[in-house]
């Protein structure tokens, strides 16, 4: 088998001056993707359940959430391109019976090029012949189709919007390609973003889960579950060179990359053409002392919002009326405090009029602009 292929980047750790380095859990994994779109209609059910832990555990309850949701694995591995091109392997899961897997984009990747993906269901006997049906390299989410004659096993989706820190979840995936395995762990941190973990992209403002479940190469795609047995997100990367750092995609964001997918066969990310900074008081101290040392002069810093560093010309936030110096603070009728709070608010408005509220020094304004979509 060929090494892995290594893409990394800096995690930064407050204090330290040591990087680690990511690397997705796929055995391989190649850079590049195309794949044609095609709308489906499938709609994902959603399970809801509380992500507070039982009172009591039974002495299995790993077992137990692995048992439920473990008919539900696949093995994911993609062909090399010609005999001597160098293939690649991951999991991922089925939430239809009808044949729907949501796996990593870059676990299927090397599709794009020619080669053929082939799912192995749980039992580890079943081959079935995958198609990638939707892919977005951004999210880093894919869907693949596969064809039974009988109803594959599915596992539920839960909800990753009330996980808390120090909850127990069992990771399922194919490490180093061997099937079926299981580990377990709690959740180390939730919303740790890009940021923190020193990668770098514009239109991807994902906030991952961090788990100390031993995840590999391998179990790129596979699900995180919480007790239930319930997806709460998908297996995506850890720390090179360190255990019990690893990330996954938290499933309502997964829910959300799906649905646009499947709805427009590409997802929709807003555009506004804005810099901002988010603001709180130490940033806010800091922009006094550096405008006092330019103007001389103390000058109005807000200690809260979105304060608009740049204004792209022919934007829409241009054409709407935003200006630099001024601080978001409102998105239609709900107050805005943070990027996150601003962008889920934009996710869904695409093509839509929003009406933005704006502090411009001691007065209130309201802009109206036109959200499009990043090409």
């Amino acid at each position: 088998a060929s090494a892995p292929d290594m893409w990394s980047a800096r995690l930064r750790t407050a204090g330290a001056a040591a990087a680690c380095v990511l690397r997705p859990c796929a055995v391989r994994a190649a850079a590049g993707l195309t794949i044609g779109w095609h709308v489906a209609q499938q709609h994902l059910g959603s399970a809801s359940c509380d992500s507070k832990a039982q009172a009591f555990l039974t002495p299995n309850f790993i077992a137990d959430a692995a048992e439920k949701a473990g008919p539900a694995l696949v093995n994911i591995t993609v062909g090399g391109r010609g005999p001597f091109a160098p293939g690649s392997s991951g999991s991922g899961f089925i939430v239809q019976s009808d044949g729907l897997i949501l796996t990593n984009t870059h676990v299927v990747q090397q599709a794009a090029s020619g080669g053929n993906i082939i799912i192995t269901l749980s039992d580890g006997i079943t081959k079935l012949k995958g198609v990638v049906q939707h892919a977005d390299s951004v999210a880093d989410v894919a869907i693949v189709r596969v064809q039974h004659d009988a109803p594959l096993p599915t596992v539920s989706l839960g909800t990753s919007a009330n996980l808390r820190p120090g909850e127990f979840v069992v990771a399922l995936g194919a490490p180093h390609q061997l099937t079926n395995s299981v580990t377990a762990g709690i959740v180390s941190a939730v919303q740790r973003t890009r940021a923190d973990l020193g990668l770098r992209d514009a239109r991807n403002q994902m906030e991952y889960i961090q788990t100390d479940a031993a995840i590999n190469q391998g179990n790129s795609g596979g699900p995180l579950l919480n007790l239930q047995g319930e997806v709460i997100g998908i297996n995506t990367m850890k720390a090179m060179g360190m255990d019990g750092i690893a990330f996954a995609i938290p499933i309502d964001e997964v829910k959300h990359v799906v649905g646009q997918l499947q709805k427009h066969g590409r997802v929709l990310r807003p555009y506004l053409g804005l810099k901002f900074v988010e603001m709180n008081p130490k940033v806010a101290a800091d922009f006094r002392v550096r405008a006092a040392e330019i103007t001389q002069r103390a000058e109005y810093v807000p200690e809260s919002g979105l304060y608009v560093m740049q204004v792209t010309p022919g934007s829409p936030a241009q054409r709407g009326g935003v200006r630099v110096g001024d601080t978001i603070v409102g998105l239609d009728q709900t107050e805005i405090r943070t990027t996150k709070e601003f962008l889920d608010g934009l996710t869904d408005k695409v093509g839509a009029t929003v009406h933005l509220k704006v502090q411009r020094r001691t007065a209130t304004e309201i802009v109206s602009v036109v959200v499009q979509s990043q090409q």
